[in-house]
């Protein structure tokens, strides 16, 4: 077969579901027949992406492997004159985290994961066996080598195998989920660093959306063997990536040490190269995590069936952020808020409420709660006679607007977005059956001090949230003149100590060295290891930091160890 100077390649930037199986598949043919029209030689996909990722404990399912299987085979048909590379469970005498290799009508080659992680929110070791050998496609004399997400985050093999046994690239099919900052961390200090120390061109192909927790924000790209950048698709949505890979014959012969997975010649793009894409990535922060906050929400009602969403509309800056993600990520239509003031709801923030919903567009539902918060005390009074007043009381108000929005989810099917942030989520500054009730939490992992920051970045150009809700002291209005400084310290001190607490997993004495407020620290990793019992039972929402609650982070809720 005669030598190339370039492959043209696609990367195939897709948005999976898990366990749609037949509705990947479509997506994955319609990617072939996309990339075969721009002349694509190559065509990648992204990890498991006939499965979606991570499929979790459909993976115990033998007919699920099975059903996998046969996309995969059906898929190959679909392959004449074109290369596709495709991921998904592989059910051999073990099970297998593979890509497969289709070519003109067949199965020719699989390769098989060769590490896999076990750290934050995966765990592949509980399901996948490891892969025993890198590999590689020949094409037109050409050494591709193919590998799997974790295998180019590891330093050495198997991307210096490849690279040893003459392949002038690598094929990189990833399903690398979100933080915010973690594109840039992949392109310049992962794949990157496996350009520098191998010489050869790296390809990256990653999916894109959200999967529960989880938001996969594309970005796939190729850097060639100068650690150039040659191509990069978007942010946050789908994208079919052509660009011309420059490559040439191998120039050693291959001692065994890496599997050719398959020898295939594959026609020459009968046009003229394309230009290039190269997308600019998001800036600042805040339009790359609001992004990823819109994508994560918009795919999690989209894949559950769900049409309509609802929410609390409080006059707070959480719910005003919420609010108006969901308008961002849904459109107005598909948005309603209910306004359920109680006898300490100020005039002021319920102004600011009804002025949000007007701005947005969206149905407002008002539904005072006076009357229920009053037939809850009389039904209670007996029962608390002798007591004074207190947090039974403040709850009440709080459980009565959760099940209001649960009505109303049942009486029209609409899915509840809770509006707690990572910050009260932490210390509990939430109250269970109330405001911690409902079906996905859009900023569950986003800190006090972030909200406020993606307020008034939404707001940049005269956008919706009313300035006074941006600049009002916050409070949970469950009492006559209450703020939350009256229970917790500054926002600015409190999300410092719990991103080193949480996050960084600090110890007291850290944190004090720091500089941060010793009774704070005190006040604070107590109240946070006292909550563990109320996070276990929030909804899920989606994952913008490197160690988010859930997922990531498992402390057990019966624990003795402090600090």
């Amino acid at each position: 077969m005669e030598a190339s100077s370039s492959l043209r390649v696609a990367l195939c930037q897709l948005n999976a579901t898990v366990g749609d199986i037949d509705g990947n598949e479509r997506l994955i043919a319609l990617g072939v027949e996309q990339a075969r029209a721009a002349g694509a030689q190559v065509v990648a996909f992204g990890e498991l992406a006939v499965t979606g990722y991570p499929p979790e404990d459909l993976l115990y399912k033998e007919h699920f492997l099975r059903d996998a299987r046969a996309a995969v085979d059906r898929l190959a048909a679909q392959t004449r004159g074109i290369v596709a590379v495709v991921g998904f469970p592989e059910r051999a005498a073990a099970v297998h985290n593979s890509a497969a290799v289709l070519f003109n009508g067949r199965v020719a080659g699989i390769y098989r994961k060769l590490h896999l992680p076990n750290y934050g929110v995966f765990d592949e070791r509980r399901y996948f066996a490891p892969g025993t050998r890198p590999g590689l496609i020949e094409i037109n004399g050409v050494r591709l080598g193919v590998t799997i997400c974790e295998d180019i985050w590891v330093a050495g093999d198997p991307c210096a195998a490849l690279a040893r046994a003459g392949a002038c690239a690598t094929l990189n099919i990833s399903a690398s989920p979100y933080h915010a900052g973690k594109g840039v961390e992949r392109e310049r200090d992962v794949v990157g660093a496996r350009v520098r120390e191998t010489g050869i061109a790296h390809a990256f192909c990653a999916i894109v959306g959200g999967q529960d927790e989880l938001v996969f924000d594309g970005h796939s790209f190729v850097l060639d063997g100068r650690d150039r950048l040659i191509a990069r698709a978007v942010q946050f949505a789908e994208e079919l990536l052509v660009c011309e890979l420059p490559v040439s014959a191998a120039a050693q012969p291959n001692d065994g040490e890496v599997e050719v997975l398959a020898r295939v010649a594959v026609p020459a793009p009968a046009d003229a190269a394309p230009k290039p894409r190269v997308a600019t990535l998001l800036e600042p922060r805040e339009a790359e995590i609001y992004a990823a906050l819109s994508l994560g929400l918009r795919d999690y009602v989209a894949k559950n069936g769900f049409r309509h969403v609802v929410l609390g509309l409080s006059g707070g800056i959480d719910s005003a952020l919420v609010a108006t993600l969901a308008v961002d990520a849904l459109g107005q239509d598909r948005v309603s808020v209910a306004l359920m003031p109680s006898p300490f709801s100020s005039d002021a923030t319920q102004a600011d409420a009804r002025a949000l919903a007007a701005k947005l567009g969206v149905e407002l539902l008002e539904l005072p709660i006076d009357g229920p918060v009053d037939s809850y005390r009389e039904l209670l009074e007996a029962a608390f006679a002798g007591r004074e007043p207190d947090l039974a009381e403040e709850n009440l108000q709080a459980r009565i607007r959760g099940n209001l929005l649960m009505a109303l989810s049942n009486k029209f099917g609409w899915l509840v977005l809770t509006t707690g942030n990572k910050s009260e989520m932490s210390v509990g500054y939430t109250t269970l059956y109330g405001d911690l009730a409902g079906g996905f939490a859009v900023i569950k992992d986003v800190e006090k001090t972030l909200v406020y920051a993606l307020a008034r970045w939404r707001n940049r150009d005269g956008g919706p949230i009313p300035q006074s809700i941006i600049d009002r002291a916050p409070s949970a209005e469950l009492r006559a003149d209450q703020l939350d400084s009256d229970s917790l310290p500054p926002y600015d001190t409190l999300d410092a100590i719990l991103r080193g607490y949480v996050e960084h997993h600090r110890d007291r004495e850290e944190l004090v060295a720091q500089g941060l407020p010793q009774g704070a620290v005190d006040d604070v990793i107590s109240l946070v290891d006292r909550a563990e019992y109320k996070r276990r039972q929030a909804p899920p929402g989606v994952k913008i930091t490197e160690l988010a609650f859930g997922r990531d982070r498992r402390m057990p809720i019966t624990n003795r160890y402090r600090g």
